[in-house]
């Protein structure tokens, strides 16, 4: 009999959320970086073996919305618990309980659903910090389970989801066995060059970006695509371009690696740069970049 559950993985910015969805299917579907709100949408994850299927909805990070954006953003995660069979809030394990993680639990005891604690960054701490942060979680709520992990260097994912299958229903599967996600293409591509701005950029600029794909064409042996790469002033266009054109090149040549060995085939890409005012405050412009409040009802 076929098993499925959903499960949503939630947490502060930079706990590690989307590194761990990838380690857990073993392909990079999801973008990350060491900057905060690197992941602005939910993002499906799905593991297939055997006769179970796990369906991980990775969130935006957890924090007070400054921008509309980031109001977004909130009700993207929100709506993930509410949504799912059980939830991993992951966390710090160098950090103790704050108030974040506890607003998280406070949501996930009023949904009553099945949850666990990851705690990540095991490379990081040591045997009695682990042991410490811990005690802490335990003495605020009492989790199904508790596993530390390194999603960095995959370990501690194989626990994860022996706890993760204590949640499965007999159910049939909602997506066929040989996919690992739902996003479209385009949306694909649009957070691969995204998640090349994050890395490439100074820490001022790349939270003022959005990418929009205005043409995608699969020829077979080569996919075309244009995108615009949105900022909010017009100096930044320039730091995008860089001089000669040198900073824009290097985060298409970036992207165009990450995208030909994603598809399986040669990837061209045509980018501008185009300057959008306080997007992340306009409701039109969030919806025309995807970001729609109504799509997460």
């Amino acid at each position: 009999m076929r098993k499925t559950a959903f499960i949503a993985i939630v947490g502060r910015p930079n706990v590690g959320k989307s590194t761990l969805l990838n380690s857990i299917l073993g392909e990079k579907i999801a973008i990350v970086s060491s900057k905060p709100q690197t992941t602005r949408n939910r993002i499906t994850g799905i593991y297939t073996k055997d006769e179970t299927q796990i369906v991980f909805l990775d969130t935006p990070g957890f924090q007070k919305p400054r921008t509309k954006l980031g109001e977004y953003m909130l009700a993207a995660s929100g709506s993930s618990i509410g949504s799912s069979d059980a939830v991993i809030l992951i966390a710090d394990v160098c950090h103790p309980i704050g108030e974040i993680e506890k607003n998280i639990i406070e949501k996930i005891k009023a949904t009553k659903l099945p949850s666990i604690l990851v705690l990540n960054k095991t490379d990081m701490s040591n045997p009695e910090q682990i042991a410490k942060t811990i005690s802490q979680y335990d003495e605020y709520y009492k989790f199904d389970a508790v596993v530390p992990t390194c999603a960095s260097k995959n370990q501690g994912i194989t626990d994860v989801l022996k706890e993760c299958e204590k949640f499965l229903t007999e159910s049939d599967w909602f997506f066929p066995e040989d996919i690992i996600t739902d996003q479209p293409e385009r949306s694909i591509v649009s957070e691969t060059i995204r998640e090349k701005i994050l890395r490439t950029l100074s820490d001022e600029v790349p939270h003022g970006t959005a990418v929009s794909i205005e043409e995608f064409k699969d020829e077979g042996s080569i996919i075309r695509v244009r995108a615009d790469i949105y900022c909010e002033k017009a100096s930044h266009k320039g730091i995008i371009i860089g001089k000669n054109g040198e900073t824009l090149k290097r985060i298409g040549t970036y992207a165009r690696e990450d995208l030909e060995r994603f598809f399986g085939a040669k990837v061209y890409l045509n980018l501008w740069v185009k300057v959008k005012e306080k997007w992340r405050d306009s409701t039109l412009n969030l919806n025309n970049l995807g970001y729609n409040l109504k799509d997460l009802k």
